[in-house]
């Protein structure tokens, strides 16, 4: 059994766990393209259809709070 086979075989005490390690280098690699993306979604324009749908929910719970108002009167 080669050293990456013993590391992914489960422990005989399973409260004992395992941890595999990456290279620090490929964690940084990893690191940097996760952020490249997270960055893109963050900056990406809301699409049209979303932003009328917020409309229209803002626009209901307004008509709701309105009439809760009036019928609280």
């Amino acid at each position: 059994m080669s050293r990456l086979d013993a590391a992914m075989t489960e422990p005989d005490d399973p409260d004992e766990g395992f941890e595999l390690v990456l290279d620090p280098k490929v964690q940084e690699s990893i690191g940097r393209s996760l952020k490249a993306h997270y960055d893109d979604i963050v900056n990406a324009p809301v699409p049209d259809k979303f932003l009328v749908l917020l409309a229209q929910l803002e626009a209901t719970e307004q008509r709701a709070a309105g009439v809760s108002r009036d019928e609280s009167q």
